[in-house]
């Protein structure tokens, strides 16, 4: 038996389990870094509707834009107060504002405002820059403005994304919360 080659293999061997813990090493370590990272987090998930019964009608939406009826995990309205917006004329429309949120549902029940922008396309737009004919696509990004929960929803962070379901006309809702 030749030694010289049995420590050369042992060495293969080691370099291969050295490799293979090391791997183990950062799946465990990076497992581990995104279940901390999402400890405390509540996932939510929803429908929004616009409000054409006349249900949301809190003194905390006064003035704006339009409301929305949620269902799912928030149940109650979000009002929406645009500040900007901008169509070019090949229908891609972008608008940016904040929102405020009156919920009452098992998650609590209080208020808390978002920031958003919201991108779409639509058939075109008209001379003075609002959307023109059909809603191709549209989506809306809502990070919650620190600071800004009342009653239950007092100290939380999170954020919301809705993607607008053209077909059935309503923005299916997801997101996390975290107190």
């Amino acid at each position: 038996m030749n030694h010289s080659k049995c420590v050369q293999s042992l060495d293969r061997s080691e370099k291969w389990l050295y490799l293979l813990f090391a791997i183990l090493g950062l799946i465990f370590f990076f497992g581990f870094a995104v279940t901390v990272s999402a400890a405390g987090a509540t996932q939510i998930s929803g429908i929004g509707y616009f409000d054409e019964s006349g249900d949301c009608a809190d003194p905390e939406g006064a003035g704006s834009d339009f409301a929305t009826v949620l269902d799912g995990d928030l149940e109650g309205c979000q009002y929406v107060f645009v500040e900007t917006w901008e169509c070019s004329p090949s229908g891609t429309y972008r608008e940016t504002g904040y929102e405020v949120y009156v919920i009452d549902s098992e998650l609590g029940t209080g208020t808390f405002r978002t920031t958003y922008k919201f991108s779409a396309k639509f058939e075109g737009c008209t001379p003075e820059g609002f959307p023109d004919g059909a809603e191709l696509f549209g989506r809306c990004q809502h990070p919650i403005t620190a600071g800004t929960g009342t009653g239950d929803f007092e100290g939380v962070t999170g954020r919301l994304d809705f993607k607008d379901d053209i077909e059935a006309g309503n923005f299916p809702y997801r997101g996390h919360l975290k107190w």
